[in-house]
């Protein structure tokens, strides 16, 4: 069996347990309150003490990127767009059942979030946990993290690896989208103003 055939077997594996656990693996929706982005621009200049007063609660969602776990808590990274935060799990804090879904995510797994913010020793911007969510089960690995996808065949191939692992691809493709949309709607304009 090779490495890849592997590799989905074990995540075929993870999906029948969390199935078990009462997690579907591919829900149909889920309402944030937040995208990344505004979280960043509103509480990126928040101190501890303003956060920790405040006690903002937010719902987000986005792909994990990162998890480093740490007995009975953990940290994991998740992106959206070119927005990424981190977020804190502990197993008092979400119950066994929620720490058990945290205990079998892989890096590209879509995930829900429910917490309030604050700012880690570190003076990171995070998330506390009091809910998770699993949105979709990743089936392959993502490309390594720290340096991106570099092979050209399997850029071209696989263009959606290519936008999640290299955020200056993702900008280029936003930007181009952008432009299209733009061209077409001023068309548009045009093409309506020859007529009255």
């Amino acid at each position: 069996m090779s490495f890849e055939n592997e590799l989905l077997e074990q995540r075929y594996r993870k999906i029948r347990h969390l199935e078990e656990l009462g997690f579907p693996a591919f829900p149909r929706k889920y309402a944030f309150t937040h995208t990344l982005e505004e979280i960043r621009k509103r509480y990126d200049a928040a101190s501890a003490e303003e956060l920790a007063a405040a006690r903002d609660g937010v719902r987000v969602c986005g792909r994990v990127l990162t998890v480093r776990r740490q007995g009975k808590a953990g940290f994991a990274h998740i992106q959206q767009g070119a927005g990424k935060l981190q977020i804190y799990v502990r197993q008092d804090a979400v119950g066994e059942r929620h720490f058990e879904l945290y205990k079998m995510l892989d890096a590209g797994d879509i995930l829900g979030v429910e917490g309030y913010l604050f700012r880690t020793r570190t003076n990171e911007l995070s998330v506390h946990v009091e809910r998770l969510e699993l949105l979709s089960k990743a089936l392959l690995a993502l490309p390594e993290k720290w340096h991106g996808l570099h092979d050209i065949e399997t850029r071209y191939r696989q263009r959606y690896l290519d936008l999640i692992a290299n955020p200056e691809v993702r900008d280029v493709f936003v930007r181009r989208s952008r432009i299209i949309a733009a061209r077409d709607i001023l068309s548009r304009g045009f093409e309506n103003s020859l007529y009255t």
